[in-house]
């Protein structure tokens, strides 16, 4: 099953959901504020997609971060991120074990 990591108030997320319930494919829902990022799960998502792929430097969180913060690293990422949930990059869809897509836009999903 599909697995859609979202935070529930973004619009972006919305539509993605829509686009899943418009094919009709199951799919389970992670928000992740409500439900949490573990080291655990942002390690798993990060085993697939690209640190730099992952933060959304478009973010208000992101804007909002002293400039201090902004030069991370590998680690120093990890730690932003698990701090503030809202600089990953949404919607996450895993698709299977390998692959986690970036982001909706509309038709990202016509392949699935």
């Amino acid at each position: 099953m599909l697995t859609l990591y979202i935070i529930k108030n973004c619009d972006t997320c919305r539509k993605a959901q829509k686009a899943l319930d418009a094919k009709g494919m199951p799919y389970k829902t992670h928000d992740l504020r409500d439900d949490g990022l573990s080291a655990a799960l942002l390690e798993h998502i990060l085993h697939r997609v690209p640190l730099v792929e992952a933060i959304n430097k478009r973010s208000k969180t992101w804007r909002e971060l002293p400039d201090e913060e902004k030069d991370y690293d590998a680690n120093s990422a990890r730690q932003l991120i698990l701090k503030h949930p809202t600089l990953l990059k949404r919607p996450l869809l895993e698709v299977d074990d390998d692959t986690i897509l970036v982001g909706y836009k509309d038709g990202d999903y016509d392949k699935l």
